[in-house]
């Protein structure tokens, strides 16, 4: 089991990366003392699947076990579900020391920490992420949201687990689309922080397709260890810096909302045509070399996330991207990738920038 401290004063934690210790759960959780009753938020499927092994692990630890399920996909993450899960969870709370495990994917852990964050003005959670995108990226730094009507993310706040356990034995049963959809936020760190990275996913994306266990350790533990360092720099996203984890969000962020976040394209693929639309951008602006705009593009295509877009209006996801929370005072912001292992911000691209940048991806 590998260990990475993200260290932030009082609401430091740990980030645990294994390979089928999940009976080491009930042992971490009585370590950080956080209660004994463990509300677990998870769907169906995820349930169906672990549901009784970390129960069964859980209590023999000393706790007791109640799970909450909510739906599978994004549709959890809406006003409803969450006042929903308020209300389940509050009709319980005769609990005394009470936390939340939010056992899932993205959604899962979205949502259950942003309940955990309102609920009584706070109380503990842990992230137990089953899926890649979870374990590499949105179960590490606090983010925590639902979605509204106007756009994915506009309800949230900053709240910090208390513990994140990444068992990449849950990948096992990941299906390759989902594999597939992590990979996306996989090459976002190469781009961002690591050319290592982003060769040995180049080299390896073979292997790590057919869940080779070694090879899915690695980009679990270097991505959360590049997720960790960012967000200690940066716990509130003030500093522009932890900024730059939005890379290819901007316009992905776009494209899940025009399509009204429904199967057609899922938040990796989405992103993946985020980072080409950032590509894109940053090229013209003569920031990045085609050489390396070239490798981004194929690493993308040879994992199998899209390179080009369809059943999606243009003007759907420039005015979705005119509504997101990272258009700020009028002006919007970009990550830009100026080499592999390095990007900038640029704010006020120009529209009719954007504009190419998004008809491109449909060429």
């Amino acid at each position: 089991m590998k260990r990475i401290r993200l260290s932030i004063g009082k609401n430091s934690y740990d980030i645990l990366i294994c390979s089928n210790e999940l009976n080491k759960l009930g042992a971490c959780l009585k370590r950080i003392n956080i209660g004994k009753y463990a509300v677990i938020v998870t769907n169906p499927d995820v349930k169906k699947l672990f549901g009784n092994k970390i129960k069964r692990f859980l209590v023999a630890s000393g706790f007791d076990v109640i799970f909450k399920i909510i739906p599978d996909g994004e549709k959890a993450k809406s006003e409803k579900e969450c006042i929903r899960l308020l209300n389940s969870i509050s009709r319980i709370d005769t609990l005394n020391r009470m936390f939340i495990v939010a056992l899932g994917g993205g959604v899962t852990g979205d949502l259950a920490g942003f309940t955990a964050s309102i609920y009584k003005r706070g109380i503990p959670y842990v992230q137990l992420p089953t899926t890649l995108l979870s374990q590499v990226d949105s179960a590490i730094g606090g983010k925590t949201a639902i979605d509204l009507s106007a756009g994915k993310n506009l309800a949230g706040a900053f709240y910090q687990p208390k513990l994140v356990f990444s068992d990449t034995m849950f990948l096992k049963t990941l299906p390759e689309k989902e594999l597939v959809s992590g990979l996306a936020e996989v090459v976002k760190y190469g781009i961002l922080k690591s050319p290592g990275l982003f060769s040995f996913i180049e080299k390896n994306y073979k292997k790590i397709l057919q869940h080779d266990p070694a090879s899915l350790r690695r980009i679990v533990y270097e991505c959360s260890l590049i997720k960790s360092r960012i967000v200690e720099r940066d716990e509130f996203d003030s500093k522009n810096i932890r900024v730059s984890l939005n890379l290819g969000h901007t316009i992905g962020h776009a494209i899940e909302a025009a399509a009204k976040y429904g199967k057609s394209h899922n938040h990796g693929q989405a992103v993946a045509l985020g980072i080409l639309s950032s590509v894109y951008i940053a090229g013209k602006m003569g920031l990045l070399k085609d050489r390396d705009a070239q490798r981004i593009k194929g690493v993308i295509k040879k994992i199998g996330l899209p390179v080009k877009l369809k059943n999606i209006s243009v003007e759907d996801i420039l005015s979705a991207q005119r509504r997101d929370k990272k258009f700020i005072h009028n002006r919007n912001r970009f990550v830009l990738p100026v080499k592999i292992g390095s990007v900038v911000i640029k704010e006020n691209i120009p529209e009719r920038l954007v504009r190419e940048s998004v008809e491109m991806l449909y060429r």
